[in-house]
């Protein structure tokens, strides 16, 4: 065993990558970061595109300036690891480069295929129920959402089939680089089962091929599967040359964020949950057995650690939320303004973010927003309800609300989706009385305290918990190394920050938001169909 280890990981995220360099032996520390956004293509048809050399490109960028500001040589790195974004399909040819840009999680225009392939017949939940059989006892789960993998494959098949007959691979997004970095084509046990076309009965060993037949996939299209804390290979000349690194550094497999985000959050024991507030957020409890939740939409899915699942309740959108009201609301079109104040004119600016600015004067805003309430279903929503139709809205405005009210409902209503959630998962198991709070949603501490107030649940915060992903696929890759013994280590390696206790003078006033917030979905989902259904066929 080594005594320690430099390790790069890349946090691929739906907006930008996230480059850092950590040091782990009996702790884990980080040295540095890099940054760097990419852009996000939205199609009219409800696609959601990226180009996956963007991605690549974000990666040699950040790397060469991450090594600009450490003092290490690119020698000295011992492995590197991935976090990324997950279910997205990046279709290659044999030589590993993309014959399309990649679709990733949020894409919602298989509609058709979905229908075709899982809705027709004798139904159960809306699902065919010799395939729903079939599914869950192969895979522990259904391909049922028209964001799931599989149909966005089909969805190829059938609209571009020039592109389609040249396929070699499908990859998701960290395993395409992972082929960037090593020449070879794989993906890890998280990744593999988030296509639901997995045999969790045989481990790591391999796709089932009656599930690929059952639904119209070529097996050959399947790439081979390791685990996160696996050697993929190690970098090409190529890949060293164009990242700024020495050939041979050994790459690992990392993982999804739905994974490893846990794992950095120091959540890994049994029944522990945590949740997540980036772009998009969810709930996570870690459980030893595959479980699912079809009306709810949950699933247990295939964590990193060996024989650990994370039953895992999504929200599209979360952080974005937060984004749209900056840059809609917050950043209008004449200029910045916030209760009548130019920002970028007042000493506040030179000293903080507009985010920042955003989360100061929402302080003064009472519990409850005055009444308004804010769904963050601004491209869709998967959990507890499934519906491509259904957007945000601003309900119970009044001639007196005003911008600092409408962003302060937009945490809430994230917020009040996550307890949605919460108490979805509890219809089917315990969560922890104390939930860890990771992305960058709990640097806000104004964020936070909503959180615990609305849940009525302790909130653990972690250092630097938007960098929680990284801190998971760095440690992937220490297991792998063998710096550390197992994952499950991360719990011993990762201290609490700070502890939120949810305030009890607001219980009554976030109950009866929470309460208004559930039915605005069931009243108004015929109106968001009528209004919206042809943006997502």
């Amino acid at each position: 065993m080594q005594n320690n280890s430099y390790i790069i990981t890349y946090d691929v995220g739906t907006t930008a990558i996230k480059t850092c360099l950590f040091q782990v032996d009996d702790k884990i520390r980080l040295l540095g970061h890099a940054g760097m956004t990419y852009p996000l293509h939205l199609l009219e048809n409800g696609g959601a595109e990226q180009d996956p050399a963007d991605w690549w490109n974000a990666m040699c960028i950040t790397t060469k300036q991450l090594l600009g500001k450490s003092s290490l040589l690119p020698a000295q790195i011992s492995g590197i690891s991935f976090c990324s974004q997950m279910q997205g399909v990046v279709l290659t040819d044999q030589n590993g480069e993309p014959l399309r840009p990649a679709m990733i999680y949020m894409d919602q225009r298989a509609r058709e295929q979905l229908h075709e392939g899982l809705e027709h017949g004798l139904k159960i939940s809306g699902c065919n129920l010799f395939k729903l059989l079939q599914s869950l006892y192969i895979t522990k789960a259904v391909a049922s959402s028209i964001k799931d993998p599989v149909w966005k494959y089909k969805w190829v098949e059938k609209n571009e089939p020039d592109c389609f007959g040249r396929i070699y691979k499908w990859l998701d997004v960290k395993d395409f680089l992972i082929q960037k970095c090593t020449g070879e084509f794989i993906c890890t046990t998280d990744s593999a089962f988030a296509t639901l076309l997995y045999d969790i009965r045989k481990g790591h060993e391999g796709f089932s091929k009656r599930m690929c037949h059952m639904l119209g996939v070529n097996y050959a299209h399947l790439p081979r599967i390791i685990r996160s804390t696996d050697k993929a290979g190690v970098l090409t000349k190529k890949a060293a040359e164009e990242l700024g690194l020495q050939q041979g550094i050994s790459v690992f497999g990392g993982g999804g964020d739905a994974s490893l985000i846990g794992i950095g959050a120091g959540a890994v024991k049994e029944g522990s949950t945590h949740i997540y507030c980036g772009t998009s957020g969810w709930v996570s409890t870690v459980v030893s057995k595959p479980m699912v939740d079809l009306n709810a939409k949950i699933a247990a899915v295939v964590g990193a650690s060996e024989g650990r699942y994370h039953y895992f309740a999504e929200l599209e959108t979360a952080g974005k939320c937060l984004e749209w009201v900056k840059d809609h609301l917050a950043l209008d079109e004449i200029d910045i303004y916030l209760e009548k104040k130019n920002v970028t004119q007042s000493h506040e600016s030179i000293h903080t973010s507009l985010y920042d600015y955003m989360m100061e004067v929402i302080k003064k805003i009472p519990t409850g927003s005055n009444g308004v309430i804010f769904t963050p279903w601004l491209h869709g929503n998967r959990c507890p309800f499934e519906d491509a139709n259904v957007r945000g809205m601003f309900f119970n405005i009044g001639l007196e609300t005003g911008k600092t009210e409408l962003i302060r409902s937009v945490l809430e209503g994230v917020c009040y989706h996550l307890r949605w959630m919460l108490e979805a998962e509890e219809d089917k198991l315990v969560t922890s009385k104390t939930i860890r709070f990771v992305g960058g949603g709990a640097l806000s501490s104004i964020t936070c305290q909503i959180l615990a107030d609305i849940l009525g649940r302790n909130i653990e915060t972690v250092d630097n918990p938007q960098n929680a992903g990284a801190v998971g696929a760095a440690l992937a890759a220490a297991v792998g190394i063998g710096v550390i013994k197992s994952l499950d280590q991360s719990d011993q390696l990762i201290s609490v920050s700070k502890t939120y206790y949810p305030n009890a003078l607001n219980k009554d006033v976030y109950n009866t938001g929470f309460e208004v917030f559930k039915k605005l979905y069931t009243r108004n989902k015929k109106n968001f169909y009528k209004l919206n259904h042809n943006d997502s066929c």
